[in-house]
């Protein structure tokens, strides 16, 4: 059955009883040989950057997997690379629900999740037991209870577990639905985080004999002070990426439409124009020294496309995968890859 086909029956069921459907029926396809499944892309589709090198430039954004359940399932779809959590120290079950809503006349995704997940050793186990041997990040945040200031702590546990297992890893500093997360976007908490977590890396490099990437993922909604002020700091500190954007607490592009009012992070169309902003600001104010990787919003390749050509050297897919399926992932990597 194609997605198209599949396509109302999943709409007919609450928004996350769908996703969980979804990733449970492409495991079992896999299972039986059914699944749908790409073929590698060719040579001249890889892109090399953090010293890695990804087989095509369109990645599986964080917040679909968020415990490592479907790495193999997922690796069928053509990705060039997959990343997984948010994962915190401590198993969390995130807001109530329902906490996800789609809104459907724009395209779009209003979640409130707020990073439930199995927690971090549990999400380990879980890489382990994969076979895929590709591209993998690991996104990482702290626990809904960790008082701020003890912030760093959580994103250190959780780094110092998932090190020796990720391609990369990416610090989540920007998700609306965990409280006062955002603040550490400000300069001063931003700064001393970046300073503990590149004290770490340096510490865990030596002990492993390989220095993992870390990325920072950031929020769109942020001025141009706010923007040049944290690609300074990306800079001072060495860090290898930044993934931009995090979903919206805006409601540009839903007005009038139904759950619009539900508190959450907006994703889909109507990010798009707002990400790729911050995209192409971004990476006017980095001028090179770090790639930044556009998420939000891309719901075609020509979607993928205005993000390169804002500035990004990668990107990923989330909400545009629950409007198009996997279609979506091929469609993005024949537009960026020509074929």
């Amino acid at each position: 059955m194609t997605y198209a086909l599949a396509r109302p029956l999943l709409f007919a069921l609450d928004p996350e009883t769908a996703h969980h459907v979804t990733l449970r029926s492409l495991r079992f396809l896999a299972r039986i040989g059914l699944a749908p499944a790409a073929g590698p892309a060719p040579a001249a589709c890889a892109r090399e950057l953090m010293g890695i090198r990804f087989p095509n430039p369109v990645g599986l954004a964080a917040g679909l997997d968020k415990n490592g359940e479907y790495i193999d399932t997922l690796a069928r779809l053509g990705f060039g690379f997959l990343e997984i959590g948010t994962v915190t120290p401590r198993p969390q079950p995130g807001n109530p629900r329902p906490r996800m809503f789609r809104i459907r006349a724009a395209r779009a995704v209003i979640n409130r999740m707020g990073f439930n997940n199995v927690g971090v050793d549990q999400l380990v186990e879980n890489v382990q037991r994969a076979r895929y041997r590709g591209v993998l990040g690991i996104n990482i945040g702290k626990n809904f209870d960790t008082p701020l200031e003890r912030a760093a702590d959580d994103y250190v546990a959780c780094l110092r577990k998932v090190y020796s297992l990720a391609s990369y890893v990416t610090v989540n500093i920007s998700s609306p639905n965990t409280e006062n997360l955002r603040r550490l976007q400000g300069a001063a908490a931003l700064d001393a985080l970046l300073s503990t977590l590149m004290s770490e890396r340096r510490a865990l490099a030596a002990r492993h004999g390989r220095s993992v990437p870390l990325a920072v993922k950031i929020a769109p909604d942020l001025d141009r002070p706010q923007i040049e002020a944290i690609a300074a700091l990306l800079r001072k500190h060495a860090v290898d990426a930044v993934i931009a954007t995090n979903t919206t607490v805006t409601r540009e592009g839903v007005s009038g439409q139904p759950h619009e009012h539900e508190a959450g992070g907006l994703s889909g169309a109507p990010l798009k124009a707002r990400a790729t902003s911050v995209v192409r600001q971004l990476a006017q104010a980095l001028a090179g020294k770090l790639p930044v990787i556009g998420v939000g919003g891309i719901m075609a390749g020509a979607d993928a496309r205005e993000k390169i050509d804002a500035g990004a050297s990668l990107v990923q897919l989330y909400t545009g995968l629950v409007y198009r399926g996997p279609a979506l992932v091929r469609e993005c990597v024949s537009e960026l890859c020509g074929r």
